[in-house]
């Protein structure tokens, strides 16, 4: 059962990330005394905006998590993925499509599902698939881009053939070993908790504290990055398809967007980069970036997780490049 001292020090962690966001909020900034430089102002408004964009799916995803946990057993899951493991890559597209989280949220819930007996490469293919190929990340993606809609069913596209190809991947290379690190999750015995309601309330705080600081770590590596980042030297690499895709992907992991948003910064660059490039930031971002990493870290072995940033990396790297050759 949770302890208080235990409680105490996750607590502490999370407020001591978030007092960087914060420190000037109700700061005066026009006051002559406080000479606080601009650049940090704004990496103080860029942690804020990225920390509460991705709270509310923090949350959908925690609770989703607790519930997973609370009311869903391991013979459910054996029974509804199909035993070929190339035929289940096709439900777990499927899946993908139905989930309306983003890469945050998706995290808990895919731990939750491995930890319950689920095959590890219909995970892996749910945790890249769903951040992408949601409905809410559809209409997001359609709405910002009115004016050129085959970057819209191109991503979709494109997202379950890169899905579908990150899934046989990790099953050619891993299997279905167990690559999840042991990370200490409090118990919640029956006759403490009372009910099902509240064991999903203990599993959710759980989670949110578990998932909370490396949210917030990599949230505020992200905001110093997009301030300090040249964009200027970003703009000057657009000269070739294959140079232009790689920096997008390189733009999309340092900024850390949330895949709900992702679209309309995109489109900010469709007079600078090729249908191609913008397709790769569109791709990479929701399946991989810095946030994300620090996760996958916290909670999946070091050699997996650099291997599956790998996988993720080449992959959709080949496949756009591939788009791009046969689209011309």
């Amino acid at each position: 059962m949770t302890t208080l001292s235990q409680l105490s020090k996750d607590l502490i962690g999370v407020l001591l990330l978030m007092l960087f966001g914060y420190c000037f909020f109700f700061v005066d900034i026009n006051t002559n005394d406080l000479a606080i430089p601009a650049s940090l102002l704004n990496v103080n408004s860029i942690f804020l905006s990225i920390v509460l964009e991705a709270i509310p799916f923090i949350l959908l995803g925690v609770f989703a998590s607790a519930l997973i946990q609370v009311f869903v057993s391991e013979e459910f899951i054996q029974r509804l993925i199909p035993k070929n493991p190339y035929i289940a890559l096709l439900p777990a597209v499927l899946v993908s499509a139905l989930l309306p989280v983003c890469e945050c949220a998706i995290i808990p819930v895919i731990r939750r599902l491995l930890k319950k007996g689920m095959p590890l490469h219909i995970g892996i293919v749910i945790l890249v698939g769903a951040p992408i190929l949601n409905p809410v990340v559809f209409a997001a993606t359609f709405y910002a881009f009115q004016s050129n809609t085959s970057i819209v069913y191109s991503r979709m596209g494109l997202a379950v053939v890169a899905c579908l190809l990150i899934g046989l991947s990790v099953y050619f290379f891993f299997e279905n070993s167990n690559q999840l690190r042991h990370v200490h999750v409090h118990e919640h015995e029956e006759e403490n908790v009372g009910n099902k309601l509240k064991q999903t309330l203990y599993h959710a705080g759980d989670e949110f504290f578990d998932m909370g600081k490396y949210l917030l770590f990599g949230a505020l590596v992200a905001s110093l990055f997009q301030t300090f980042l040249d964009r200027q030297l970003v703009t000057n690499l657009a000269s070739n398809d294959y140079t232009s895709s790689a920096v997008m992907m390189g733009f999309a992991y340092v900024l850390s967007l949330c895949s709900e948003a992702d679209a309309f910064v995109a489109s900010s660059f469709s007079h600078t980069f090729s249908p191609t490039a913008l397709l790769a930031f569109l791709l990479y971002g929701p399946m991989m970036d810095f946030k994300n990493t620090i996760m996958l870290l916290s909670f999946f072995k070091k050699r997996f997780a650099f291997s599956l940033i790998f996988i993720i990396t080449v992959i959709v790297y080949l496949v756009v490049m591939t788009y791009g050759i046969v689209s011309r």
